[in-house]
């Protein structure tokens, strides 16, 4: 059998460079479950099949029986096969003192979530948690950002999730390793595909642009999206607030759940998107925390500029399934200093419609595709002076679920929190997903710049709470507000 690897895109490798021992790289989820058909006879959760049956899946996901491999003298990392591959080390068995509370599930997560992911093995774990109050357990779960993006997160939740409560646990294949490469393979392997990627680029530039991208339209196209996306402010620093400063090395959990009812009534009373919906929230909630808790006054408040990062999906149908990270970010400015609910969630609704305008997902990605083939050491240097630079004030990240019943075993998803990782200087990172019609927010902060985490959490409530006020007795649109609105660039329903 010939020996195999796979290279990690520039996208992925960034994500390594960024890591360090307080910037963690992995998303994660806190998944919460009935675990009625799960319970044993003598009241725990039935261990042994919920692995049988995780490992029955993982032929469809073969990069969970993957680790990294690290190409000589060029540094960079590949993706080959664990042959030491043992699903005892990934999933584990974790029980809180019954009857355990939402609070101790929190806190749990947050220990969970502040230990880096061991790099010589396969980059995920998974702690089955039981004795959670109500007859309850929960998933844990932490994946490496270099693995999976949002979206496949999703589609990798559809592995282990069904649409009906059947118990059974399919044959999977046996698990073959294939051989790993030994260092020099690699450096010679890699030195040859990089050479030969790169005299294609020079043979037909138009691979720098994508399939489609022959004309020079296209081409000036992308460069306006370039620009754009990086006059939002990549290159400007943010403001700086009492929930922005030096990050260590742990972390606290909570969350939040919203009605997607009540979120779609606020959009169809006051405009935008239900993405739109969230990010007014997420201006008003900063703001209320910041005046109520940090005593900051409305002008300074006012003279605040607050960015969230927001990750854009560009993965293609083709692309659905397949692991690695197929996103680009917008940057969005957020009102914070607005103080009347209407206004924000129209301020919102104009910033995104012009990031869409300007194309600046696409902007995003074709730098992205412009720096891949870069030495590693250009990317990590280029990784942390981007992290440095702080040009945004946190990550905002929003993704659209099954709105049905989903089952693991026969056990109903109740819940599921998101997580998303902190990058340098950010005290709070913000994760939504929509599962069954309810938005369901993750808030992974850091111990020690937010200590009071459930009063920021308590703000965001408070926040959509007053924007449902507002859609009571939405404003009068005006002549004026009409033609903008017939300009603007169609908007989803999301």
């Amino acid at each position: 059998m010939s020996v195999h690897y796979e290279p990690l895109s520039h996208l992925d490798n960034s994500f390594l460079a960024l890591e360090s021992r307080t910037t963690h790289m992995h998303v994660g989820s806190v998944t919460v479950f009935d675990a009625a058909p799960l319970i044993l006879p003598d009241g725990g959760i039935d261990i042994v099949r919920m692995k049988r049956y995780i490992a029955s899946t993982l032929h469809r996901n073969p990069r969970y029986r993957q680790r990294l491999a690290w190409v000589p003298v060029e540094g960079r990392a590949v993706w080959v096969d664990d042959d030491h591959f043992n699903i005892d080390y990934h999933v584990r068995h974790v029980a809180l003192p019954r009857p355990g509370s939402e609070s101790q599930l929190k806190s749990l997560a947050g220990r969970l979530m502040s230990q880096q992911l061991d790099r010589s093995k396969p980059l995920w774990e998974m702690n089955v948690v039981e004795g959670i109050e109500g007859d309850r357990f929960a998933l844990i779960t932490k994946i490496h950002h270099s693995m999976i993006d949002g979206v496949a997160g999703v589609d990798l939740m559809a592995a282990l999730l069904r649409f009906d409560p059947s118990q059974e646990i399919a044959e999977a294949p046996e698990f073959e390793p294939r051989p790993v490469p030994n260092g020099t393979e690699l450096f010679v392997r890699e030195t040859s595909r990089f050479i030969t990627r790169r005299l294609a680029a020079v043979g037909n530039v138009r691979g720098w642009f994508g399939d489609v991208a022959g004309t020079a339209s296209d081409i000036a196209h992308r460069a306006r999206a370039v620009g754009a996306s990086l006059a939002s402010g990549w290159l400007v620093p943010t403001g700086r607030t009492p929930i922005n400063g030096d990050v260590g090395p742990n972390r606290r959990f909570d969350w939040l759940e919203l009605s997607l009812d009540d979120v779609k009534a606020v959009k169809n009373a006051l405009g935008g998107t239900v993405n739109d919906v969230i990010l007014a929230t997420v201006a008003g909630g900063i703001r209320r925390y910041l005046m109520d808790i940090h005593d900051m006054s409305d002008a300074e408040i006012a003279e605040l500029s607050y960015r969230v990062m927001a990750p854009v999906s560009v993965r293609s149908e083709t692309q659905r399934g397949q692991m690695g990270n197929q996103v680009a970010m917008w940057l969005v400015s957020l009102p914070v200093g607005e103080p009347d609910p209407a206004s924000r969630i129209r301020l919102v609704h104009d910033e995104t419609a012009k990031l869409k305008a300007t194309d600046q997902a696409l902007g995003a990605s074709t730098l992205v595709r412009f720096s891949t083939g870069a030495p590693v050491t250009l990317v990590s240097l280029g990784a942390r002076l981007a992290s440095n630079a702080r040009p945004f004030n946190a990550t905002v990240t929003n993704v659209p679920g099954p709105q049905f019943p989903m089952y693991l075993l026969g056990a109903k998803l109740l819940a599921t929190y998101p997580l998303v990782p902190l990058w340098e200087s950010h005290g709070v990172g913000l994760a939504m997903f929509s599962y069954n019609g309810q938005v369901f927010w993750g808030f992974n902060a850091d111990y020690d710049l937010l200590e009071d985490l459930p009063n920021f959490v308590a703000a965001m409530a408070d926040a959509f709470t007053e924007m449902q006020k507002a859609a009571e007795n939405p404003p009068e649109t005006t002549t004026a507000e009409k033609g903008a609105a017939k300009r603007r660039p169609p908007m989803g329903t999301r």
